[in-house]
C-alpha cells in the first residue's frame, strides 16, 4: 500500500471521475469557527505603479466580514513613481504604509510586509489588483484556524467573474508552476476544496508561526514562483496547503508585469523553476532528475536564441577544409570579422537562467541543504500534489521528442504516475 493511501485512505475512483481530481485530496471542512476564534490576520499587499488598482482594492477589503480589531492591513510600495503613495496618504491614512527607495521584487517585499505586522496570527498575502467578496478572508483563515492545514489560497476569478485565474497549484516535474482552472468556467469540479500543491501568492494565508519557521518567500526569487517554491517547502517540512473556493475574489491577471521587458520576465521565469527543483526534490530523485532538467532547459534555450545559420559552425559544410597561402590569410581575416552572430536576447535569459545555478553551485547547495535538513515527508508523499507532471510547455517537434526519450529513459511515468489535469497554462 502505497504512502498516499496511508495517508488519505483509499481513493475511489467514482468520486475522483466525477470531481477530476484525485480523491485523496479532497477535504472535509469543519464548522465555520465562532468570530471570537478568528486569528488578528495581517494582509500585506503589494505594490509598484498600480495606483489605478488601489481604490478598488481597497473598498472591497473595507467590506470585509470580519471583526475589525483583529484586522490589519499593511501596503508595501517598491518605488512608485504614479502617484500610488500619494493616493495612499490621502485615501487610506488608516493602512500602514512602507515605502521602498527601490524595487526589491515580490518575495522581499512581502517579507518585508510580514515582519512588520503587528502580532499576527495568520499572514495574508494579496495582490493590489484583486478585489474580495465581504466572507472572502473569514473562509480564508478557517482551515488554518481548524488546524486542518498550515495555509490557504482562493478560488480566484477573472475581473468580471466568467472565468477562472486559479483554482489551486499545480507543476510539471521540471518545476513550471500551473494555476488549475486557467480560462475554465467556474464548474462545479471547481467548488470542491482538496490539498494543493502551493498557494497562490495573489490571495493566500498562512500561520504567522509556520511562515516565519520556514524561512518565508526566497527573496532570491525575487518574483514568480516564489509561491510554488513556499508551498512545495511546506509540504517538504511537514505542512499542507488547501484550496478554499469559499474564499473568493477576482483578479486584473498579469497586470505589473505586462509593463516590463520579455527578457527580464523570462529570465525568472526560467530560472526560479529550476531553482525551486534543485532546492525540494530529495536526494536521490534530484540525482535522477536533474540531467532532465538541464537537457530540457537547454533544448528551450536554443529555440529562444533563433541562431540564423547553423551550417557555417559545422566542418561538414565547409568549402575548402585546407586553404593554402593567400586564401588562407583572407579566409582567417574574414572568419575574424563574421566571429559574432545576432541572437533573440530571451535566448540569453535562458542561458543566464541556468547559470544562476550552475554558477553559483556551493551557494545553491547551502540553500538546498537548508531545506533538506527540515525534511518531514517522502517525495513520493507530495508527487500526486503535481497533477500534471508530464506536462510538455513546449509545442516544438524537437523538444516534445526529447522530453518523451527523457521520460522512457529515466522512467518518469514510474516515478510520477500519469497526469490528473486534462490541461495546463503557463
Amino acid at each position: 500500500m502505497s504512502n498516499w493511501f496511508k495517508w488519505f485512505g483509499k481513493p475511489d475512483s467514482r468520486a475522483e471521475e466525477s470531481s477530476g481530481f484525485p480523491f485523496e485530496l479532497r477535504v472535509t471542512p469543519g464548522p465555520p469557527p465562532a468570530r471570537a476564534a478568528l486569528p488578528r490576520a495581517s494582509i500585506v499587499i503589494l505594490n509598484l505603479n498600480g495606483r489605478h488598482h488601489l481604490q478598488g482594492c481597497f473598498e472591497s477589503l473595507a467590506k470585509l466580514d470580519y471583526p475589525k480589531e483583529k484586522l490589519e492591513l499593511i501596503l508595501v510600495d517598491n518605488a512608485s513613481n504614479d502617484g500610488s503613495i500619494e493616493e495612499m496618504r490621502q485615501q487610506h491614512s488608516d493602512v500602514r504604509l512602507f515605502v521602498n527607495e527601490r524595487n526589491v521584487g515580490f518575495a522581499a517585499g512581502c517579507n518585508q510586509g510580514a515582519r512588520e505586522a503587528r502580532e499576527p496570527g495568520v499572514y495574508v498575502f494579496l495582490n493590489n489588483d484583486m478585489r474580495v467578496e465581504p466572507e472572502w478572508l473569514r473562509e480564508l483563515v478557517a482551515p488554518i484556524v481548524r488546524a486542518e492545514c498550515s495555509a490557504t489560497t482562493s478560488k480566484m476569478l477573472s475581473w468580471d467573474g466568467k472565468l477562472l485565474n486559479s483554482a489551486g497549484g499545480a507543476m510539471n516535474f521540471h518545476g513550471m508552476g500551473i494555476q488549475v482552472g486557467m480560462d475554465d468556467p467556474d464548474e462545479a469540479r471547481y467548488s470542491t476544496p482538496r490539498r494543493t500543491l502551493f498557494p497562490c501568492g495573489g490571495a493566500m494565508a498562512i500561520d504567522a508561526q509556520v511562515f516565519r519557521e520556514c524561512g518565508g518567500f526566497d527573496e532570491e526569487f525575487f518574483a514568480y514562483y516564489e509561491d510554488v517554491d513556499l508551498g512545495w517547502r511546506l509540504w517538504v517540512q511537514g505542512h499542507e496547503s488547501h484550496y478554499v473556493p469559499s474564499s473568493v475574489c477576482y483578479h486584473h491577471h498579469s497586470s505589473t508585469s505586462k509593463r516590463l521587458p520579455l527578457e527580464m520576465l523570462r529570465l525568472i521565469q526560467v530560472r526560479n523553476p529550476l531553482l525551486a527543483c534543485f532546492k525540494n526534490y530529495d536526494e536521490h530523485n534530484l540525482r535522477l532528475l536533474l540531467g532532465p532538467l538541464l537537457a530540457l532547459a537547454l533544448r528551450r534555450t536554443w529555440m529562444m536564441m533563433g541562431i540564423p545559420d547553423e551550417q557555417s559552425f559545422r566542418i561538414e559544410h565547409a568549402m575548402d577544409p585546407a586553404p593554402a597561402g593567400m586564401k588562407r590569410l583572407f579566409d582567417r581575416a574574414r572568419s575574424s570579422l563574421e566571429s559574432e552572430v545576432d541572437v533573440r536576447r530571451v535566448g540569453i535569459s535562458d542561458l543566464l537562467a541556468v547559470n544562476d545555478l550552475l554558477g553559483r553551485w556551493e551557494h545553491w547547495s547551502k540553500r538546498r541543504a537548508e531545506v533538506q535538513a527540515r525534511r518531514k515527508r517522502s517525495d513520493a508523499e507530495i508527487f500526486r500534489l503535481f497533477l500534471k507532471p508530464h506536462w510538455c510547455i513546449e509545442g516544438e517537434r524537437g523538444y516534445e521528442e526529447l522530453q518523451r526519450g527523457l521520460t522512457a529513459f529515466y522512467g518518469l511515468d514510474e516515478l510520477f504516475g500519469p497526469d490528473r489535469l486534462p490541461k495546463a497554462r503557463k
